[in-house]
């Protein structure tokens, strides 16, 4: 099961946001982590582009929190497990996330953390350096150094009580700096003293002095007892398990994105046809919009589709060694978006559809079904057992109120 996350060219072109959603694929494309939410496949159409990824179906830890679910301290303790690994991965491979907080940590169906939303993620090359500010500010780790280990102390507190400082979105970037250094945060006197000394150290103004990695989060006296194979093999209980009778996320965001959605998935079909015949009647010298044509041009050029399982497949084979890059310049041609959209509505509302497969015989579409436009590719044994079909699940909005500088 997977979900599926997809963005309409025409409003990242006037958001500019084409360059973000660019380079958060390719970050994507070349990590894979069991503490992140996965990319799987990304593909485009005519009009949106598409990201097929882990589905996760515990919901986030702010929608959790909106339920007033109080969380223990060994709860947070694991979080802080899971979210140091994920976090020491990507140093590893040069990544900043930028934006870790509550929203953007979603859980499991066993209730294991998953980091995801690399939208305002960085690569840092060899001899680099950040110098840009970016982050939800409640959350913003303003000293570079450490950033992402500022942001999940502040997340950590927040989940045991609330935040630890008093932020809004439009407090002054300038404030910040000022605001960390003067205001005490306060600590329970009813949590233990390893545990205020490890967020102690993470909320530590001074970037020289602040946990800043795995080894110091494993160093201090809290975690010391922990088993980290035990951690990253999932073999750790949660203190929290999501109820699995449930659906973890408001429906009326659902409900609203269908309602007011201008350019709904299920309509793609028509709509197309009809802007393709418009396209042929009109003279395209006379067009008012070629700098918009000009845009989804260059977006179809230089999208980069990707299959994770074939790229699985390839580093199987022995002696093989095959990158990310590698393997999305031989993936499979995109699907055409009026066979298949479909099969994309049923994605997106997690229903098992009645549609005969457009690629084979088969009565029940496979992943495989939109991801290949070969028949032999569709389904483990060609009309017999099908594969999964990816269901959303993973909340994509912003938290209300809050902006990325």
């Amino acid at each position: 099961m997977y979900a599926m996350k997809y963005m309409n060219k025409q409003q990242c072109i006037e958001r500019d946001e084409v360059r973000n959603v660019f380079r958060e694929l390719e970050i994507l494309q070349e990590i894979e982590h069991v503490f992140l939410v996965n990319l799987w496949y990304s593909f485009q159409d005519e009009e949106d582009m598409f990201m097929v990824v882990d589905l996760l179906l515990g919901g986030d830890l702010r929608y959790h929190l909106q339920q007033n679910v109080q969380f223990t301290e060994e709860t947070v303790k694991l979080y802080i497990c899971e979210m140091a690994l994920a976090l020491d991965y990507l140093r590893g491979q040069h990544i900043i996330h930028r934006d870790v907080k509550p929203d953007n940590i979603l859980l499991d169906e066993q209730g294991h953390a998953h980091l995801t939303d690399f939208n305002i993620a960085t690569i840092i090359r060899d001899g680099e350096r950040a110098t840009a500010l970016a982050g939800t500010k409640p959350y913003m780790g303003l000293f570079f150094v450490g950033g992402c280990w500022w942001s999940l102390g502040t997340s950590a507190i927040e989940l045991l009580c609330g935040r630890p400082y008093d932020i809004h979105s439009n407090n002054p970037v300038e404030s910040l700096v000022q605001l960390f250094s003067t205001v005490s945060v306060q600590y329970s006197s009813a949590w233990s003293k390893e545990m205020i000394a490890l967020l102690r150290k993470l909320l530590t103004v001074n970037p020289e002095h602040r946990f800043s990695c795995l080894a110091h989060i494993q160093a201090s006296a809290y975690l010391s007892s922990v088993v980290w194979g035990d951690v990253c093999e999932k073999r750790v209980e949660p203190g929290f398990v999501p109820n699995k009778g449930r659906l973890h996320c408001d429906p009326t965001f659902e409900l609203e994105e269908m309602i007011l959605e201008s350019r709904p998935l299920h309509k793609k079909k028509k709509r197309l046809a009809k802007n393709k015949s418009r396209d042929n009647s009109k003279d395209s010298s006379q067009s008012e919009n070629d700098y918009l044509q000009e845009c989804l041009e260059a977006i179809q050029q230089d999208f980069v589709i990707f299959n994770r399982e074939r790229l699985k497949r390839s580093q199987e084979q022995p002696g093989d060694s095959v990158s990310a890059s590698e393997s999305t310049e031989e993936a499979e041609p995109e699907p055409e978006p009026s066979t298949l959209h479909n099969v994309q509505l049923g994605v997106l509302l997690g229903q098992q559809l009645s549609l005969a497969c457009p690629r084979c015989p088969c009565t029940v579409p496979s992943v495989q079904s939109w991801i290949s436009p070969l028949p032999a590719a569709c389904c483990p044994a060609r009309g017999s057992q099908p594969g999964p079909v990816p269901a959303a699940g993973a909340r994509w909005d912003t938290w209300p109120g809050e902006t990325l500088v």
